[in-house]
């Protein structure tokens, strides 16, 4: 069986779904991965587990129409040329240009994961709520034929529901992406002064600029504290630009793009997201893998990531007060942080291990693989983290 990949971003490919095209090519399927035009390395590694790959143009953070419509005519072709039997896509543009191409090609069959809502959800201006509008009729008729709607947490797949952009039939849940529990091992807590670490994008609705700010109240009451920022810039209208971020540099420590985050994560004493909104963050995975306690925002995606008090603490988005609040408190109870740590890896290894998330991904597209602990009703389950 042919199956398709179809992504935007090609530098996390490997990362986020290397995992995934390895068990296909392992099964014995033809994988086609498909994202915007690649490096030679990219492409080698992507190779190298046994899959080809197949670049396309696309313009990720783009409102261009003629540069959407020539990414449409571009799958298009590309669906036809190599006539896939499954394409599995995520993020918007792949959702919404490969959900409208691949009606028009027969037999194939087409799933779209929805790993988060993105900018374009975010209420505010005038230009915001256009964007919103249109992203939803886009969304509504790419995904009309599509024949599963996957979603990463249970608030994004009932407000697609409510909104009417897909059949409540065709939809399903599973816990993330995944994260690799041999790739990213427990590590102890690092013997150093007291660091909050944070690794996102560099766009407003992570929460950067709250993390920036609450840094600055709890430095002004323990200036030895550190706290991190890793993460590329982005080209996003929500991106931040490299002189508000130079501005920080009295109470952030900026560390730029790394190939590997892990370093980082090892040598933090907390994680921190303070997002606005998540399909489920990844970073924060890979971070309760490594055992960190767990500092986020009480929002779709990252609220399915913590229990409130066992393995981190949940504060309300967009507000620098609780944010700064939730910091005192872990640098003022530094005992409470390894019983934190071992509940992080608890809860990957129970919810979010790579091979389990992989598993429901390949039942719910129909590859007749056989599900350890898994069934319909745990694919659909609607509920969050419990003990």
């Amino acid at each position: 069986m042919r199956i398709m990949i179809l992504g935007a971003f090609p530098d996390s490919i490997i990362k986020f779904r290397g995992v995934l095209i390895e068990q296909l090519v392992l099964q014995g399927h033809d994988v086609v991965v498909s994202t915007a035009y690649a490096s030679s390395d990219i492409i080698e590694q992507i190779e190298a587990i046994g899959a080809r790959f197949v670049g396309y143009k696309v313009e990720r953070n783009g409102l261009n129409p003629l540069a959407d419509l020539s990414t449409l005519w571009q799958l298009l072709k590309l669906f036809r040329a190599e006539q896939p039997d499954k394409i599995l896509a995520y993020t918007i543009k792949p959702i919404i240009w490969g959900g409208i191409a691949a009606k028009l090609i027969a037999r194939t069959q087409f799933y779209a994961m929805i790993t988060g809502l993105g900018y374009a959800f975010e209420k505010g201006s005038f230009k915001r709520r256009l964007i919103r509008g249109l992203v939803k009729c886009l969304y509504r008729f790419s995904l009309c034929s599509a024949s599963k709607v996957i979603f990463q947490n249970n608030e994004n797949k009932q407000i697609f529901i409510d909104e009417k952009l897909v059949n409540i039939e065709k939809t399903s849940r599973v816990y993330g992406s995944g994260v690799s529990l041999t790739d990213y091992a427990q590590k102890p807590l690092p013997d150093k002064p007291v660091t909050f670490l944070l690794i996102a994008r560099l766009l407003g609705d992570k929460g950067i600029r709250e993390y920036a700010q609450a840094a600055q109240q709890v430095k002004a009451k323990y200036p030895e504290v550190n706290f991190q920022l890793v993460g590329p810039f982005d080209p996003s209208p929500d991106g931040l630009k490299s002189g508000e971020v130079a501005q920080w540099n009295e109470y952030i420590d900026y560390l730029g793009e790394q190939k590997d985050v892990r370093p980082f994560i090892e040598q933090c004493h907390i994680y921190t997201l303070p997002s606005y909104h998540e399909g489920l963050p990844r970073t924060v995975l890979e971070a309760m893998a490594i055992g960190r306690p767990i500092l986020t925002t009480d929002v779709p995606g990252c609220r399915d990531t913590v229990i409130n008090g066992k393995n981190g603490k949940l504060v309300p988005s967009k507000n620098v007060d609780a944010l700064a609040n939730a910091m005192l408190w872990f640098i003022e109870n530094s005992g409470e942080w390894p019983v934190m740590a071992h509940k992080s890896r608890e809860f990957v290894e129970a919810y979010f291990d790579v091979n389990r998330v992989n598993q429901q991904l390949f039942y719910l597209m129909e590859l007749n693989v056989k599900c350890d602990n898994t069934s319909d009703n745990t694919v659909q389950s609607s509920d969050t983290i419990v003990e």
